[in-house]
């Protein structure tokens, strides 16, 4: 196995990096123990959510023991597999466009989350920064001073520096068993860093990562994988890895180790974005109610923001001006929390909970038919809760987000305040193609944009002639050249 975590690109750590990156690997085995030599039987089967509309098939991991040979299951020729962890939703978000194009392709997308692998050292591992996260996260919704001093110097400093590489590459090693029994040969696309920083130390031939964010942060290397990136600001940010090691100037990523390709978009929404903007522009002229979605993430932060919107919005509903979606994911209890805390809010809502079929049925018919009141929607399982937000973007007019991975997504939105200082540079880049706007970064300001959208028509179609103005351009078609490099590296 290399070492990772002494030389990053070229560039040396000191000694008290390293040390500092056994010492954390080290915790984690004695605490989650280190099962490197096991082996892990590997089988595949279709995804019971999301199988039939992305050809999904699950990478599923047995007990320690006598493994299957290598490859039983896979398609070779055709498979790619999709590495992924939860971790709030985006991650799973984008692995889903990257499955969606590879299905568009003609090839078989193989799921392999490895925050799903309960009996493992890599899930243990996972979940435990997993909920040192989302515990972040929702703190820094609630407490300004935390937000300040905690939570946005780690995200916007902590992450970007090299030290912080240097030990993940360590923490990764205790993670490649998952790896085992999967094909060598068969690529890798990483949604996260840990998925590709596993496969190249568990010996996978053909790995990318696909950076999500557009702020560069050294949390997203994986040397020895083809990293990618969504815009040509990340690009320059990571071929001289700016900033990671402070002032000093650093040895710069190789040419052949970064690409740019443009934004992860599924194929459904790429395939669909002049009929969807059209249908948003034909909406606004013949004065039907406007519609906004509400997407609320994995962490479950912002619900002060939302229910501000909603009292905002409900007047207007009930004079049937605007008609709101609201996806609470899998946390059906902020949506009793906004039940109870909007007087109103009950009486002009249909739920749509926990009924997948349901969900898809009046995401279709709401593309052509019309929409009023509220629909609130809530799954148990995460693909649903995750996927649903897509469902509901063809049709809505504006989503209403946090700057994250949604910042990329081809549909008017409107960005409220962002969740670790890394994201704004999702917005200023959606703001500056013009398909979003700037960020929101309190209540006041995020209802002003609400009353624009409603009552200035040009601000809608504005960014939708954008969309289709980008599309032509290939700013959305970053999940197929991802597919693609990952192919053509097996050649």
């Amino acid at each position: 196995m290399s070492e990772r975590s002494k030389v990053i690109f070229g560039n040396p750590m000191p000694d008290a990096v390293y040390r500092k990156a056994v010492q954390s690997k080290r915790k984690y085995a004695k605490k989650f123990g280190d099962d490197s030599a096991a082996d892990y039987p590997v089988s595949v089967e279709k995804n019971g959510h999301i199988g039939d509309l992305l050809g999904v098939m699950d990478v599923r991991l047995g007990e320690d023991g006598s493994a299957p040979d290598a490859g039983e299951g896979f398609d070779i020729e055709k498979g790619i597999i999709v590495g992924n962890i939860r971790m709030g939703f985006g991650h799973y978000r984008i692995s889903m466009a990257i499955a969606s194009a590879a299905n568009s392709m003609g090839y078989v997308p193989y799921w392999m989350d490895l925050n799903s692998y309960r009996h493992t050292t890599c899930t243990k591992v996972i979940s435990a920064q997993n909920d040192l996260y989302s515990l972040g996260s929702r703190l820094s919704g609630k407490s300004r001073l935390f937000n300040k001093l905690v939570w946005e110097p780690m995200n916007y400093e902590g992450f970007r520096k090299l030290s912080y590489n240097a030990s993940d590459q360590k923490n990764a090693e205790l993670m490649a068993a998952v790896y085992r029994n999967v094909p060598k040969d068969i690529p890798v696309v990483a949604t996260h860093v840990w998925p590709a920083q596993a496969a190249v130390h568990a010996g996978m031939r053909h790995v990318v990562n696909a950076i999500p964010d557009n702020w560069p942060m050294a949390l997203h290397l994986s040397e020895g994988s083809l990293h990618t990136v969504q815009t040509h600001f990340a690009y320059q940010g990571y071929r001289i890895l700016n900033g990671m090691k402070g002032k000093e100037v650093l040895e710069p990523m190789p040419d052949s180790d970064l690409v740019y390709t443009g934004h992860y978009i599924d194929h459904e929404l790429v395939s669909n974005i002049e009929n969807d903007c059209a249908r948003r522009i034909r909406r606004r002229e013949e004065e039907k109610p406007f519609r906004f979605l509400l997407t609320i993430g994995g962490a479950g932060a912002q619900k002060e923001i939302f229910a501000a919107i909603i009292k905002y919005l409900l007047p207007l509903i009930q004079k049937d001006k605007a008609a709101l979606y609201v996806n609470v994911g899998d946390y059906r209890s902020v949506w009793e929390d906004l039940e109870r805390e909007i007087p109103g809010l009950k009486e002009v809502s249909t739920q749509h909970f926990n009924d997948w079929e349901e969900t898809k049925k009046f995401a279709g018919e709401a593309l052509e038919q019309d929409v009023h009141g509220v629909h609130a929607f809530w799954h148990e399982n995460i693909f649903e809760a995750v996927y649903c937000t897509n469902l509901l973007m063809r049709s809505c007019d504006v989503l209403v987000t946090k700057p994250s991975e949604l910042a990329f997504y081809p549909v008017p939105k409107l960005f409220i305040k962002r969740v670790g200082g890394h994201e704004q540079w999702g917005a200023i880049h959606s703001a500056e193609i013009g398909d979003g706007t700037l960020e929101c970064r309190d209540i006041p300001h995020t209802l002003q944009m609400i009353r624009l959208f409603i009552k200035d028509s040009s601000l809608l179609a504005d960014m939708c002639g954008n969309i289709v103005k980008n599309k032509e351009a290939g700013i959305y078609d970053g999940a197929y050249k991802v597919v693609e490099l990952a192919k053509r590296r097996t050649n």
